[in-house]
């Protein structure tokens, strides 16, 4: 199968379906290429009991605010799926899935996206792939002999009832994960250095204001204020907070080595463990991108806002600060993704497929 179309938006999250939102409102053609079997994005894989940092008035995409969740201040990752899943369908996005794009290539006046449903000719792509797809595991010497998962592994703390669990990570995933082992587990929390907690009336409103504020003093040649980091590594959300005063977070540095059964430290000392669960983070998901030749340093792609800089026809978008302020969260990808969608609409004397 061969389709022309104006835009090929890849990824059907957060990102994906913002960008959609925008390019629709411009009346540009566009047609949304998700790998995924149904709607939600990643949150649709993530552990049970994962909360949003903020209120779901203030975790919306463009156009349509997050109902609140009964009960709960925080939404679950049960909820934001259904909200993706309306978002969808209430805007009548062109989704088409499940299609997984395995590479973008320069051709003449458009660009090729070959995928595993047949190719499409496009002007512009917008790349909006996340990174839950691309999990970071750090190589420590030493060979551990028992159960080893990542972030994206992890479902629910019954699944390790009774074990001693190592979890290794000082972000957000290591304490939300670490707080919800605490309390049936034997629990073994690793992190690289003390962990830094925001303080516990700062959510993602406050992120976002603080990921902007340092994106627009980088853009104005001033002092890089910082942003989020200067505040802390942790939003303590509810379930956090609980565990940490609870006494049950208490973190350790981390281990030099692995050992068959378990951590061991510089000092000598050891700890065993059933399972080792990696909170470590991920990389942006651009595999499909290699075709064009446009990696630079630390394996990102040089952009001006959200579009590249070696193929001004790509954006882009939802990857972390670079390709916008907080633009890897639900709140902060509508602005990144109003300005895509408004540089392809402007883009002069572009090309009719």
């Amino acid at each position: 199968m061969s389709s022309i179309t104006e835009v090929v938006v890849i990824g059907g999250g957060q990102a994906g379906l913002a960008a959609g939102y925008h390019l629709r409102r411009l009346g540009v053609e566009f047609v949304i290429l998700d790998a995924q079997a149904c709607a939600g994005g990643a949150w649709q894989h993530t552990w049970e009991s994962l909360r949003l940092f903020s209120p779901a008035a203030y975790s919306s995409l463009p156009g349509r605010i997050m109902p609140a969740q009964q009960g709960e201040t925080y939404p679950d990752a049960r909820h934001v799926v259904s909200y993706l899943t309306d978002y969808e369908r209430r805007y009548e996005l062109p989704v088409v899935r499940p299609v997984r794009v395995t590479g973008v290539h320069r051709d003449g006046d458009f660009l090729r996206v070959e995928t595993d449903s047949g190719t499409w000719r496009t002007r512009a792509v917008i790349s909006a792939t996340g990174t839950w797809g691309r999990p970071f595991v750090p190589a420590v010497p030493g060979d551990f002999a028992r159960s080893q998962l990542h972030t994206v592994d992890y479902r629910s703390a019954e699944d390790f009832a009774g074990q001693r669990v190592v979890v290794v990570g000082g972000g957000n995933s290591g304490a939300q994960i670490a707080a919800d082992l605490a309390y049936k587990t034997d629990l073994t929390w690793a992190t690289a250095r003390p962990p830094r907690y925001l303080p516990d009336d700062i959510d993602g409103r406050a992120l976002f204001d603080a990921a902007t504020a340092r994106r627009r003093a980088l853009d104005a040649g001033r002092a890089d204020t910082g942003g989020v980091a200067s505040l802390g590594d942790i939003v303590a959300v509810p379930p956090v907070r609980e565990a940490r005063d609870a006494g049950l977070l208490k973190a350790r540095p981390m281990f030099s080595r692995l050992t068959p059964n378990g951590v061991a430290w510089a000092d000598g000392t050891t700890a065993e463990a059933d399972a080792i669960i990696w909170c470590t983070g991920f990389r942006p998901v651009l595999s499909h991108l290699a075709p064009l030749g446009l990696r630079g340093s630390r394996g990102r792609i040089p952009t001006t806002g959200t579009q590249s800089v070696g193929e001004p026809r790509l954006h882009l978008l939802g990857y972390g600060d670079w390709t916008g302020p907080a633009s890897a969260t639900l709140i902060g990808v509508g602005r990144p993704a109003r300005e895509a969608a408004r540089q392809i609409a402007d883009c002069p004397g572009r090309p009719t497929p």
